[in-house]
């Protein structure tokens, strides 16, 4: 290997070269030539660390195959019906009712008697709750594990729920025609309620005009929103020729 071969790329121009050549012994030029050999090789090492360090900064964040997804979305499935399983095979014993008739309404068993009386129509938690206490029953029972005295005595308590509670509480207070505070349960909230719409189309109220034209009662807007029908355009008007007497 010639001292030209190695040095010409880098540093000297081709008389340079020829000149040193000249000059310089044999075992120079194999020094010379040792040391940029070593240079050069530590160069492309220092290179390739940079170019190994960029390419890891560029890579993607490897993205999981499809298979492992599946296989966690199977696992919850499985774990669902485990807890579905679960759930159906608890034996509450013979005496447990999983359906309770109250207020013409099918509680569920499985609920406590709070929630399970608040799931009835006019019944919230607040009033289940007054009810299990003046019923003096513990609220935190099931209701599958009531007695049938019990959930006799817990029917008698709804039905008198207007004398005992507050009337702030009530679902219907100051009556048209007898003016007290009232409380309605299930079916008896909608026939109600249609004999006061009845009421008030008798007397030509304000509200009752507007039950019968079907339209809103609570002073909403009707030019925008609350139309019904087909959308009609404007009807052009026919231009009659009249024929002028000769």
């Amino acid at each position: 290997m010639k001292l030209k071969d190695v040095l010409k790329p880098h540093f000297l121009s081709d008389k340079e070269m020829e000149l040193k050549e000249k000059n310089i012994s044999d075992k120079e030029k194999e020094q010379v030539i040792s040391e940029m050999v070593s240079l050069i090789q530590e160069n492309k090492k220092i290179e390739e660390t940079t170019d190994a360090s960029e390419e890891k900064k560029t890579e993607k964040p490897s993205v999981k195959p499809p298979q492992e997804s599946k296989k966690k979305k199977e696992k919850a499935e499985a774990k669902k019906e485990q807890k579905e399983e679960t759930k159906k095979k608890i034996d509450r014993g013979p005496d447990f009712k999983y359906i309770v008739r109250i207020s013409n309404t099918d509680v569920n068993g499985e609920k406590n008697l709070v929630y399970g009386l608040a799931s009835i129509r006019g019944l919230g938690v607040h009033l289940a709750a007054l009810v299990a206490d003046q019923a003096e029953i513990d609220g935190k029972i099931l209701i599958g594990d009531l007695t049938d005295s019990q959930i006799q005595k817990i029917q008698e308590t709804i039905n008198n729920i207007n004398k005992t509670a507050p009337g702030w509480m009530l679902n219907h207070r100051k009556d048209y025609e007898t003016g007290q505070n009232l409380h309605f349960v299930s079916t008896d909230i909608d026939v109600r309620l249609r004999d006061e719409i009845n009421i008030m189309k008798k007397i030509k109220s304000y509200r009752g005009v507007r039950h019968e034209l079907g339209l809103a009662v609570r002073g909403q807007r009707t030019r925008s929103n609350g139309r019904k029908g087909l959308a009609l355009g404007v009807e052009k008007r026919k231009v009659t020729t009249t024929e002028q007497p000769k």
